[in-house]
């Protein structure tokens, strides 16, 4: 049977938290609230997301590698995934085991779908004659136009049965056939497209994959530019260079606004009877109360004091 529905949320991590076996790091960069609608379809050996986000944002994004994976805007706004900027007909093929920036500037709503790579294997094969493996590095897609038409109908149409008619979608028979066509579309695409590989972009993912684990160890810790270089291995330039690719913005800057969104979100946990701010703002590396309280209302549009005194959200999730 499949599982599918919709599901909304007003906060970051529980809507992080519901991308299956995907694990992703949620950055918000720009000022208002938070809010998301996530539509999800899984099959027996092909899972579907289309996520609605209201807020620029970057996104840290890590996968297994027994699992392939494709993402892909949806609509007129582009993503920029690892420095490249992907517009509507545009896919990212995922590196198998790889991690991922991918950003946005403003709203945007993008697709996401896998399946295992034995399954890729096997429908490679009965379609090409040949197995096609999985990838190792990423690349970009530029999928042949009839493909891509055909693969984003077959997309939207599990989108809305996933939404409006959940007795229909788990009848075995349309299930299969859906996935089956599902299947046929995404090996057609990555078959058949123009692909972009770089050498260059595989080393500088590879260094952000290293910065990126820097944060994630020493993120609680004082941090500065030389020590963040000395700990990745490379010079002060390269590693601009790459923040500019991948994030657009410099280390300095994703590394407070990093810093910012877990002063937000444990904020918005705390009990305001009992935390305050002033603590808040210690545990997360903000000694100068004035300037984090500037800086966190020019990042996110309210005080930090407006966000710990704030009703309790419950976190909506229904399935439509």
């Amino acid at each position: 049977m499949a599982e599918n529905g919709t599901l909304t949320f007003s906060e970051p991590d529980g809507y992080i938290a519901e991308f299956g076996d995907a694990r992703i790091n949620l950055t918000i960069t720009g000022a208002g609230d938070f809010n998301a609608r996530l539509t999800r379809l899984k099959l027996k050996h092909l899972e579907v997301y289309l996520a609605c986000e209201s807020l620029p944002r970057i996104a840290y994004i890590s996968l297994p590698p027994e699992q392939v994976f494709l993402s892909f805007p949806v609509g007129t706004a582009s993503l920029i995934s690892d420095g490249f900027t992907l517009r509507n007909g545009d896919m990212f093929l995922h590196g198998r085991g790889e991690s991922t920036h991918q950003r946005s500037d403003g709203a945007c709503q993008w697709g996401f779908t896998s399946l295992s790579t034995k399954q890729f294997e096997r429908c490679s094969k009965t379609l090409t004659g040949r197995e096609i493996a999985p990838p190792h590095p990423s690349r970009v897609l530029h999928p042949a136009r009839a493909d891509v038409t055909r693969f984003q109908r077959l997309f939207k149409e599990a989108c809305h049965l996933a939404e409006a008619k959940r007795r229909l979608i788990e009848r075995p028979e349309v299930t299969r056939a859906l996935e089956q066509e599902m299947l046929h579309a995404i090996i057609n695409c990555v078959s058949a497209n123009e692909a972009r590989d770089n050498q260059t972009l595989h080393r500088h993912a590879a260094i952000m994959a290293r910065f990126e684990e820097t944060l994630r160890q020493r993120i609680d810790q004082k941090l500065n530019m030389p020590a963040l270089c000395a700990e990745i291995g490379v010079p002060e330039r390269t590693l601009r260079l790459c923040c500019a690719k991948f994030l657009g913005v410099s280390p300095t800057r994703y590394l407070l606004l990093r810093r910012l969104n877990k002063a937000r979100s444990a904020l918005r946990r705390a009990d305001p009877s009992i935390a305050t701010v002033a603590e808040v703002a210690r545990d997360h590396q903000f000694l100068e109360l004035g300037r984090f309280a500037v800086t966190y209302r020019t990042t996110f549009g309210e005080s930090p004091s407006m966000t710990l005194h704030r009703d309790p959200q419950s976190e909506p999730a229904e399935s439509a």
